[in-house]
């Protein structure tokens, strides 16, 4: 942590930046995650999250201020969870309008960091010979992509943990039987300081970095299959 701060402030216009871009990759990323949740349970018709306004992708509907820190400094986080009410799915969809509306965060964190990935591909099929400003402008571009590829794997992976108030946690509610679920869900309000253990055990950190390595290699396999590239 101490050395992230030294990276941002102790090195000039350049650090600031850094700073800047990791700021507004830590708003995309979350109200991205949570605008999915709420999409998806719309199109499933629960209009909770539109009626509340959550239906957005204005980062202040969204954050969480101790997640987003998290995600700030830590690299794994998360925001403000969205109002879904399963009852209003379609009928007979409860289970699998909870699994939807739960995987659509993670989902569409891998999705920007794909699309973040081909960006970075793109941007390396550029000329050098450009004007310096071009230049600049596409090494903040590279930066910013990249920042965001670590961050929304992390993010992706790190909320499939089945831990509340994290989306892992809701994929149980709709696979577990009941009794198991709510019994689980007795010790809901240790999840929190459970989630902050997590966050400082080595081994963990090591556990989701393979895991977001894993899933990473496995986009840049998927966009090597793309002739262009």
């Amino acid at each position: 942590m101490v050395n992230r701060f030294q990276a941002w402030f102790g090195n000039g216009l350049e650090g600031i930046l850094s700073f800047l871009i990791t700021i507004f990759c830590v708003f995309l990323s979350l109200s991205f995650h949570e605008f999915s949740h709420g999409y998806v349970a719309y199109k499933l018709g629960d209009n909770t999250a539109k009626n509340m306004g959550r239906l957005s992708l204005n980062p202040l509907s969204h954050l969480d201020p101790i997640g987003a820190l998290c995600l700030l400094l830590f690299g794994f986080g998360w925001a403000r969870p969205v109002p879904i009410n399963p009852n209003n799915f379609e009928s007979g969809k409860y289970k699998k309008g909870m699994v939807l509306t739960s995987i659509a965060g993670p989902v569409s964190n891998i999705l920007l960091a794909f699309i973040s990935i081909l960006i970075i591909k793109i941007l390396g099929l550029l000329p050098y010979n450009l004007p310096t400003a071009v230049n600049i402008l596409i090494t903040v571009v590279s930066t910013l992509c990249q920042t965001l590829i670590i961050m929304n794997l992390s993010l992706a992976v790190f909320n499939l943990i089945p831990i509340p108030p994290l989306d892992g946690s809701k994929v149980l509610n709709a696979v577990l039987p009941a009794r198991i679920y709510f019994k689980i869900m007795q010790y809901e309000q240790f999840g929190f300081i459970a989630l902050i253990i997590l966050i400082n055990l080595p081994i963990f950190n090591l556990l989701l970095t393979h895991l977001v390595l894993y899933i990473y290699k496995f986009l840049i396999f998927i966009i090597e299959l793309i002739p262009f590239f």
